[in-house]
């Protein structure tokens, strides 16, 4: 009898395949010993599109990726080049067990969710433009394209995630004026903003743009999952400051700015700043004193560090996923907005990373209704300065990088199973 049951059990299991088809697991560390750091999200994502559940092992490993051992993943592991291990069932089981342990910061994110990913980006943008597009496209993320056009259109509510990377919501063009008018993509990026603002009905670049920043409010506001960069995180809340305020002067929309216009700024309305101090003179390459200054941070490319912080993975979850990395310690960059004054940051904002020596926050997050934002300052995490009209960066170069990580981990955020925060 007892042999006609092993005879059964074994033929149940070869009609369920192999039993290394179903019993094993993959684990994708994302510590050092990972070869490719910003695939291995790509990975997680692919995963994601053949509805397969993803563990995201919050502070083990680096942050890793663990998933029941699903048909063809080691071969799309191996031709990514992104660094895993089978392991049996009961090895996953000793991890869970580790990671569940009430004195370890460590815990599970489920992600299950494909997240529909816009960027918003001009259809004619220049190859400087975007870190983040860069990076998605290195990791095989697939997302679409949006503009002013779109956001006006009502086309955020198809979408959980939304870029924002190196844009000016004051209608100033990146306050290029100075230095570049004269060139032709600059007369090209005017010109196109203003057919736009027609096609709305809009008689100034900067009040078409002020619509598409409160719109894309509405998106977080209403569940959506926001991330911004460089320019678009100071820009973005200065537009929203200023609804309705002229800040912009002539060479930008045929009449002269509001002289009154820092008095009339609302800051109820913002995201993350308040009490800034706008930048009046159209020649000068900044907007307001949120961004620090150069001669004022006291850094430079040898010695240009944040650190990230550590929050409790099982109480903080959301911080704790935003901040998964091999590293602690961030390469500094700039951009046009390259570090946020402290002092100006509203106080129910996450800090989740800074140089507390030159009081700078370079990394944070805050919630509004039913969604969340993301700020990162600067423009390129592996191109200290990046100027513009340089060449994008290759990310074959730097598949590793700790900074492009960070944009990665918002990537991926949607897609996890919502839990009660504990705090």
């Amino acid at each position: 009898m007892k042999r006609f049951f092993l005879v059964v059990a074994l033929l149940l299991a070869g009609l369920a395949g192999p039993v290394s088809a179903w019993a094993n697991h993959i684990l994708i560390p994302m510590d050092d010993a990972q070869k490719e750091h910003l695939k291995a999200y790509g990975i997680a994502y692919w995963l994601l599109t053949k509805q397969v559940e993803v563990d995201w092992l919050l502070n083990y490993r680096g942050g890793a990726f663990a998933c029941k051992n699903a048909q063809g993943l080691e071969n799309e592991l191996s031709v990514r080049g992104v660094s895993f291990q089978v392991i049996s069932a009961a090895q996953y089981t000793g991890i869970l067990s580790e990671i569940a342990d009430p004195n370890a910061n460590m815990d599970i994110m489920k992600l299950e969710k494909v997240p529909k990913i816009a960027v918003y980006t001009p259809k004619g943008k220049q190859p400087w433009d975007d870190a983040v597009t860069m990076v998605l496209t290195y990791a095989e993320i697939p997302y679409d394209q949006i503009y002013d056009d779109e956001v006006l259109d009502g086309a955020l509510p198809k979408y959980d995630w939304l870029h924002l990377h190196h844009e000016d919501f004051t209608g100033e063009y990146g306050k290029f004026y100075a230095t570049y008018r004269n060139r032709p993509w600059y007369q090209q990026q005017q010109h196109d903003a203003e057919a736009a603002a027609r096609r709305h009905n809009f008689t100034k670049v900067s009040q078409m743009k002020g619509a598409v920043a409160a719109r894309m409010q509405e998106f977080i506001a209403g569940g959506g999952f926001l991330f911004a960069m460089c320019s678009a995180t100071d820009t973005y809340d200065i537009a929203l400051a200023g609804l309705g305020v002229d800040m912009v002067e002539s060479m930008y929309d045929g009449d002269p700015a509001d002289p009154n216009a820092q008095q009339k700024l609302n800051f109820n309305r913002t995201l993350a700043f308040k009490d800034f101090q706008l930048v009046r003179d159209p020649y000068q390459y900044e907007y307001s004193n949120i961004d620090m200054q150069p001669q004022e941070r006291g850094v430079y490319e040898d010695n240009d560090y944040f650190q990230l912080f550590t929050f409790s993975a099982k109480y903080d979850p959301v911080p704790t996923m935003l901040t998964q990395n091999h590293e602690k310690t961030i390469k500094g960059f700039m951009g046009q907005t390259t570090a946020f004054r402290k002092q100006l940051i509203k106080p129910d904002v996450v800090t989740m990373g800074d140089n507390k020596t030159s009081g700078e926050v370079r990394y944070m997050h805050g919630t509004l209704g039913k969604g969340t934002w993301t700020f990162y300052g600067g423009h390129d995490p592996e191109d200290y300065q990046h100027l513009v009209e340089e060449e994008p960066t290759d990310l074959s170069l730097h598949p590793n990088s700790p900074g492009y990580r960070l944009i990665l981990n918002n990537v991926l955020f949607p897609a996890a199973k919502k839990k009660k925060q504990k705090t």
